[in-house]
């Protein structure tokens, strides 16, 4: 079964989550399937953008699958996953090319985080809620969660969500710069895939030599296989 898809349109790849029956949650072999698509992606130097969509209407990816870590075990958290899961936040937040999330639908947790290592994000205005629900769960962000996190632009708005638990939808994220735009439905990916497209145009390595630098404090959450 495939998890995360991968196409290429003209210079822009798009991503596709296509795990609704399991709300796009994240497990070992949805890890895999994203690290895949990254090898291929960084294995094209050519000038390129990634958006990152899901084929579900309701939700963009509901976080870890907590199903999941039951059956192997909270230990198994902390020790593997976490730790897969971290190396593949600071991947995504250093990809060497533009980056867009295309959020929509539920953004919760994980699928939160994974957002916010985009370089721009839009979501759908009338449907699904942005949350950093770790507060309730009693689940500390790691060094790398709280890295993705601080990487949202609006500071008081990124402390007040990662403190208080509360899901924002998408037209309250963009009047809060945690997203850049809220969009229809039908206006979503079209919209994504367009400033995908301006984005590819610009010179990858000057792209991604500007965006490590403002983003070189994460060299050290980075394992060295990664960098």
């Amino acid at each position: 079964m495939s998890y995360v898809t991968l196409e290429k349109q003209d210079a822009v790849y798009v991503m596709t989550m296509v795990n609704g029956e399991r709300a796009n949650t994240l497990t070992d072999a949805v890890l895999d399937e994203f690290n895949a698509h990254l090898d291929t992606i960084e294995a094209d130097s050519a000038n390129a953008a990634l958006v990152l969509a899901s084929s579900d209407p309701k939700f963009f990816s509901n976080g870890i699958d907590l199903e999941y870590i039951k059956s192997k075990g909270m230990e198994y958290l902390f020790s593997t996953f976490g730790p897969r899961l971290d190396q593949l936040l600071m991947r995504l937040a250093l990809l060497n090319l533009p980056t867009i999330a295309c959020i929509s639908g539920h953004s919760y947790g994980g699928g939160a985080l994974i957002a916010s290592c985009f370089d721009f994000r839009v979501m759908r205005a009338d449907r699904g809620y942005f949350c950093f629900p770790e507060i309730d769960i009693k689940l500390p962000f790691t060094p790398a969660m709280q890295a993705a996190v601080n990487l949202l632009p609006n500071e008081h708005a990124r402390q007040e969500l990662a403190l208080t638990g509360r899901p924002i939808g998408g037209e309250e994220a963009a009047k809060r710069n945690i997203v850049d735009r809220a969009l229809q439905a039908d206006e979503l990916l079209p919209a994504a895939i367009e400033m995908a497209k301006l984005l590819a145009q610009k010179d990858r390595r000057t792209y991604a030599a500007i965006k490590h630098g403002f983003r070189s404090h994460l060299g050290a959450l980075v394992n060295k296989e990664l960098r």
